[in-house]
């Protein structure tokens, strides 16, 4: 099972204009989609009523993958 996580190919196509990741092509890719949405998700439903604490939260929340998703990015970010 650990190698399909450890797998070397990218799960990610590069945006066609601009820069970043473009839509999943691996379901790893998707998987890793679903779970960053349903995390932001659900930090915004059980931050209401704290607008500043989950406004922070859904800033980190959103940008801590990033990182993954810039590995798993076939031919890496680059401005396009």
């Amino acid at each position: 099972m650990l190698h399909l996580l450890v797998d070397d190919r990218p799960w990610f196509r590069p945006k066609k204009r601009g820069y970043g990741a473009g839509l999943p092509i691996a379901w790893q890719g998707w998987a890793l989609l679903l779970a960053h949405i349903a995390l932001i998700t659900g930090i915004a439903m059980l931050g209401q009523g704290r607008p500043v604490m989950t406004t922070i939260a859904v800033v980190l929340a959103g940008i801590a993958p990033m990182p993954l998703y810039r590995a798993k990015t076939q031919g890496g970010w680059r401005w396009r």
